[in-house]
């Protein structure tokens, strides 16, 4: 049944965002997980479209941010104002009172607001004038930013990216799939007719699913290989920490259920070490210099590390 809905959910999404399968599927994998995705990405490749259409297929709350850089803190938590009617004060929710929350161009906003996302998607909650206000669940933060033009730009911090479970690209459309979008997009908006297939409850079930997905031994074993292997390889300043761990983890177990299986399996591993683990990972400068990137380190790691074979017993814990 699990497969099913989900197959149901890519079924609407790619009708309307055409040719980005691997991208919905990363971007399912975060939201499976409990997870947020950063999207780095040039301008309309479809981004903000991805985020509305997951949505409205859903019937989840959505809520769009541009991040600027004169944009506050509780412009995103809320704050409190007196209303002289009752003589106290009440609190008004910001927009990470959502489901889904696209941070359009985080990196566009001082550090100071781009931090006041780290309680919401660390602890699912907000703490506003000393008080604590939960967030709807489920909650996903869908951040962009723009690799290209980085004049008046504030990069993320370590702390801030390492908050992230995904890092993942768009890319440009295939001619193809370019001329479908011409058709689906050039008369009418295909978004304003979706009629959901789930709902938020769905979801909640879905990740609690997720987690009861087996993950044996010596795939745990893996795990731990390739991200200790980030923390001894010599082009690598700081490698990825016991959190990478865990999201790598717990990213595997939902790439299995989208797959339809009840267990993770190496080659699972593989396809999300590089948008799991790439941007939590510090080159060294003179590496940097060289023309190393942190995707070109991950495949030697992933072409170095022994992978665990498969003896066909999946029942193990």
């Amino acid at each position: 049944m699990l497969l099913k809905n989900l197959q149901d959910i890519r079924a609407t999404v790619s009708r309307i965002v055409i040719g980005k399968e691997e991208v919905l599927n990363l971007l399912l994998v975060g939201l499976l997980s409990e997870g947020h995705v950063l999207i780095e990405d040039i301008p309309g490749v479809g981004k903000t479209l991805l985020a509305r259409t997951l949505a409205a297929s859903l019937a989840c709350k959505f809520r769009r941010v541009q991040f600027t850089p004169d944009l506050m803190p509780s412009d995103i938590t809320g704050f409190f104002v007196y209303d002289r009617k009752n003589g106290d004060f009440s609190f008004r929710p910001g927009p990470v009172m959502t489901n889904i929350l696209l941070a359009d161009e985080i990196n566009r906003t001082v550090p100071r607001t781009q931090s006041s996302l780290l309680e919401a998607m660390e602890e699912l909650q907000v703490t506003v004038d000393g008080q604590t206000f939960p967030l709807p669940r489920p909650f996903l933060v869908m951040a962009t930013q723009n690799p290209i033009e980085l004049e008046g730009t504030f990069p993320l911090p370590e702390a801030q990216l390492d908050r992230f479970l995904l890092k993942i690209k768009m890319g440009y459309p295939t001619a193809e799939e370019e001329e479908r979008i011409l058709l689906t997009h050039g008369n009418e908006d295909p978004l304003s007719t979706l009629q959901p297939v789930a709902g938020s409850k769905d979801v909640l079930a879905w990740q609690q699913k997720c987690r009861q997905v087996t993950v044996q031994p010596p795939v745990r074993q893996y795990i731990i290989s390739l991200v200790g292997a980030t923390r001894c390889h010599p082009a690598i300043r700081l490698g990825a920490s016991p959190r990478a761990s865990l999201a790598l983890y717990r990213a595997a177990q939902a790439m299995a259920a989208l797959q339809g299986r009840d267990y993770v399996i190496p080659d699972d591993v593989k396809r999300l070490a590089t948008p799991v683990l790439g941007h939590r990972l510090l080159l060294r400068r003179e590496d940097r210099l060289r023309g190393l990137t942190a995707d070109t380190v991950l495949d030697e790691i992933l072409q170095t590390t022994a992978v665990p074979v498969d003896e066909g017993n999946n029942d193990g814990k």
